[in-house]
């Protein structure tokens, strides 16, 4: 055996799930597992033209031209390689979900032909801008942490529901504008220091910020209108500094149930509530306390 070369016997050990072919006709193997076999050419693959899953992940691929000889593949895995490029091969019609995290990709291709595609995974590689997906209606996660991100534009008008674009250099968040399902969004250990941009999206629920430069609790505005926000991480934050900052939050965002990976109480909101926009009948005891103390302090003296 070549080093690295993959052969019928190795390819044979890899098969699962024997099931009816895409035109009904023949009883065919659909799923294709090799994770870990130090494989580099992987081009006897192009026989197998009834794959439905494809699982190539930890070994030394740079080339995934066989998948074009694929046309009912639905699953590509092909994390931990050595792919510098991506869909260089002719579009499966029905390919829903790709991974190919761990690789060396230095740009996004256009996925016109890709309107299938649900979930996108490129976390770890060297990309720099988000292009090439505007055609693809379908996409509803993308993964890309860990890249060089310095902007999150070229997401317009796309149905995405889970965002994570933790790990990059990405200073402002712009172009989210018209993600208008967005239900969770990563933006962790990036230099954002405001959060306009994440208003205006109805569905968005959780948030996480972790270890960026939000300054200024007055930030929060931006998002105190959000119904369904629920959970918020601002850990690593400079606004964590600031006197009151818990409670001042808790205020501004009384629908999160979740603040900086902690529970928010209800006694906290009261609290919250009562410290900066206290209810008449507060404002009431408090003065009837103060009223009282006042008294207290005042020298005593018995009348003759």
């Amino acid at each position: 055996h070549l080093e690295g070369v993959l052969d019928e016997d190795t390819a044979a050990e890899g098969l699962h799930n024997l099931g009816c072919s895409a035109p009904g006709v023949e009883y065919v193997y659909l799923h294709l597992s090799l994770p870990g076999r130090e494989l580099s050419d992987i081009h006897i693959l192009s026989g197998y033209t009834h794959l439905q899953k494809l699982e190539l992940s930890y070994n030394k691929i740079n080339d995934l031209s066989c998948v074009s000889h694929m046309p009912y593949l639905v699953e590509l895995k092909a994390s931990n390689n050595e792919l510098t490029t991506y869909f260089n091969f002719k579009p499966p019609k029905s390919l829903k979900e790709v991974d190919f995290s761990y690789n060396q990709i230095p740009q996004m291709q256009d996925l016109s032909a890709y309107q299938s595609l649900t979930k996108l995974l490129l976390d770890f590689n060297e990309i720099e801008e988000i292009t090439g997906l505007e055609k693809c209606h379908s996409l509803t996660e993308l993964s890309l942490s860990h890249n060089r991100l310095t902007a999150t534009r070229g997401l317009e008008n796309l149905p995405i529901r889970f965002l994570n674009l933790s790990y990059n250099q990405i200073e402002k968040v712009t172009g989210l504008k018209n993600l208008k399902v967005l239900q969770k969004v990563d933006l962790s250990c990036n230099k954002i220091t405001t959060l306009q941009g994440l208003e205006e999206h109805d569905l968005l629920e959780v948030i996480n910020l972790e270890d960026n430069q939000v300054a200024e609790l007055s930030e929060l505005e931006w998002i105190k209108d959000l119904p369904l926000l629920r959970v918020l991480n601002l850990l690593k934050n400079p606004l964590q500094e600031q006197t009151g900052y818990w409670l001042s939050a808790i205020f501004r965002l009384l629908q999160v149930t979740d603040l900086d990976l902690k529970k928010v109480s209800v006694e906290e909101k009261v609290s919250a509530v009562n410290e900066h926009d206290p209810p008449p009948e507060v404002v009431a005891a408090q003065d009837h306390m103060a009223h009282v103390m006042f008294n207290m302090l005042q020298p005593q003296r018995v009348l003759d």
